[in-house]
Order: C-alpha cells, then sequence, then structure tokens
C-alpha cells in the first residue's frame, strides 16, 4: 500500500485535464481531433497484446487469449484501447481524470456490446484504495501530469508482483518539436494548439530511469514511426526519436 503523504499527493494537472475534457464528445470520430490516435492505435495494440502475450505466456489465435488477467487502461479517453483489450477477454477498468471522456466511453462501450468498468478517478486515488492489476496500461498520459515520478510510482504501486506496465510518451528533441507542435498542431491541425507541452516530454533514457526510481524494472522500448507516403505507423527497433513505447515490470520480490 502506498505511504499517506504519497497517496495525497495528486499528479493530476488541472489545465491538461480541461483540454481533453473539451474534445471529449469526438473520441469516436476518426475524422475529428484525435485522428491520430485512431491512426496510432494499429501500431499501439501490435505492441501491447504482443508484451502482455509475452509475458503471460498467451496464445493470441486462442479464443479470448487475455482471459483471467485484470488490465487497467489510465487516461482511457473514449475507450480506444479499452474495447479491444474487452473483446481479447481481459477484464478491464478504464480510468479518467476528465469527468466527461466517462460517460461518452460507457455509452459506446454499450452499443458495443462490451462490458467495461469505466471510472472517473486518478491512479493515486486507485493505488491508495488497494487496487491490483495484471496490467497497466499508461498511453500519451505521463507528459501530460504534474509530477511523472509520483504518477510512476502510483502505476508501480496499482500492479501485482510480475504485473507488466505498458507506458508510451513522445521524445523531447528538435524533431519532436517539429513533428508533435509544429506538424501535428500548426500545419495538420490535427490537434489543437497547445494540446501538447514540448517541455514536457520524456526521453527514453529519463523515463527509464524515472521507471526505475518508481520501483519498476524497464524490460523493452521501441519506437512508434509514422510513414507518410503510407499513412501509418510501425514498430521500431532504433528509431525512438519522436514516439515511443516501454514495457516494465513489477518485480515479483523487492530485493534488499
Amino acid at each position: 500500500m502506498p505511504s499517506p503523504d504519497r497517496a495525497a499527493r495528486s499528479t493530476i494537472d488541472p489545465d491538461e485535464v480541461a483540454k481533453f475534457e473539451a474534445m471529449s464528445a469526438e473520441w469516436w470520430d476518426t475524422e475529428g481531433k484525435f485522428k491520430p490516435l485512431h491512426m496510432l492505435n494499429p501500431c499501439r495494440l501490435d505492441y501491447i497484446t504482443g508484451q502482455i502475450a509475452a509475458q503471460f505466456d498467451r496464445d493470441l489465435g486462442a479464443q479470448a487469449p487475455f482471459a483471467g488477467l485484470r488490465l487497467l487502461d489510465i487516461g482511457c479517453g473514449g475507450g480506444l484501447l479499452c474495447e479491444p483489450m474487452a473483446r481479447l477477454g481481459a477484464t478491464v477498468v478504464g480510468a479518467d481524470a476528465a469527468e466527461r471522456n466517462i460517460p461518452v466511453a460507457r455509452l459506446h462501450a454499450e452499443q458495443s456490446g462490451l462490458e467495461i468498468d469505466y471510472r472517473h478517478t486518478t491512479a493515486e486515488a486507485m493505488a491508495e484504495a488497494g487496487e491490483a492489476f495484471d496490467v497497466v496500461l499508461n498511453m500519451e498520459v505521463v507528459e501530460h501530469v504534474a509530477s511523472p515520478i509520483d504518477y510512476l510510482t502510483a502505476c508501480h504501486d496499482l500492479l501485482k508482483p510480475g504485473g507488466l506496465h505498458i507506458c508510451s510518451t513522445l521524445n523531447r528533441n528538435a524533431k519532436s518539436y517539429v513533428m508533435a507542435i509544429i506538424g501535428a498542431e500548426q500545419v495538420m491541425r490535427w490537434l489543437p494548439k497547445g494540446t501538447h507541452d514540448w517541455n514536457k516530454f520524456i526521453t527514453p533514457d529519463e523515463l527509464y530511469d524515472l521507471m526505475r526510481r518508481a520501483g519498476l524494472t524497464p524490460v523493452d522500448r521501441k519506437g512508434m514511426v509514422f510513414n507518410p507516403l503510407g499513412w501509418s505507423w510501425r514498430l521500431s527497433e532504433r528509431d525512438l526519436s519522436v514516439n515511443y513505447v516501454t514495457a516494465s515490470l513489477r518485480p515479483e520480490r523487492v530485493t534488499l
């Protein structure tokens, strides 16, 4: 259980929450403000499902391969990741600090015939309540929180020993500024201006260090690279220059 001092601290940045609440009605519009996430989703799912299958020895060709696994998607938005995880058999909880996202996610899941536990809450509150999961998805969230180390510590506390944490974010360099700020927000207008703060982007080495400090053990990282010719995303072993995704584990036992 987290200490009272740690649990009392919230990593929520109200300004960041307000940005996404303003866009909440558009989560399932593939041509709307979340078009970039819809385009990225197949690439994210490829990584997520592969890591879960490897960690828990699951056959992705089987029916409901993630049955018996309890999964949390923090910053679930409208449920773009929760729904495919539920279809694969996982027991899914979707949590978001933006209250208006939750009714949108619930309605879409109901229309899709899926049972997903959506909650307007935070990682810290769930950790304080003693919630425990086999998998925690933390996708494109860490660059929006007030304190990455406290947030990642809450992610650690939410995992069962041996549990899997998957985290994606944006690298901080000149290329990411051009691609994510100038390109996505100003030129392509995929996202409203100000959606991202480049100063909050985190380099892969910084993220690995933060995860270790939070008690997690990093085990993998890959880039997610956009191909403008094919208008699609792919995973890359080497190119982590803009978008990237990581996998880490909560150790089975604490080593002294």
